[in-house]
């Protein structure tokens, strides 16, 4: 799909910084005029996934992590969210419900939640290297409205 526009924002993986990152892909995904409803579900997916990337790939350091959002043609929202932690030994263990790496407080929802809000999600990842999340959301057009 064709890139209608494209922003990219880099920060460190400080927690505050989730809500900043969440509040950037809520701005951004404006231009296509999304409900409320679709707005929350874009930044709840993009919160857990820049948590996973602030918990996970960088447990004991701080990194950067980013995020990268475009338009895409058919009124489609991507969110990328990058680190170049710890990276994710076993992807598909990782997306199975109630799985954490993290401490007991953590539920082990992340991928779980990010899926069922988003219309697609892809993750790659390599040891040492890092992981990056794509997620898609196609916002449906109203009636009435211009774009």
């Amino acid at each position: 799909m064709k890139a209608i526009d494209q922003t990219t924002i880099v920060f460190s993986s400080r927690s505050a910084n989730e809500g900043f990152a969440r509040s950037c892909a809520a701005c951004f995904a404006a231009q296509l005029d999304p409900t409320l409803d679709e707005v929350a579900d874009i930044k709840t997916a993009v919160s857990e996934a820049v948590t996973n990337s602030i918990v996970h790939a960088y447990p004991d350091r701080l990194g950067r992590i980013t995020l990268r959002l475009r338009l895409l043609e058919g009124n489609v929202l991507e969110v990328q969210v990058k680190d170049s932690g710890v990276g994710i030994p076993d992807v598909e263990r990782a997306r199975t419900p109630l799985f954490t790496t993290g401490s007991e407080e953590r539920s082990g929802m992340g991928f779980t939640i990010m899926e069922s809000f988003m219309d697609s999600l892809k993750v790659r990842s390599a040891i040492g290297k890092g992981t990056t999340v794509t997620m898609r959301k196609r916002i449906a057009r109203r009636t009435g409205g211009a774009r």
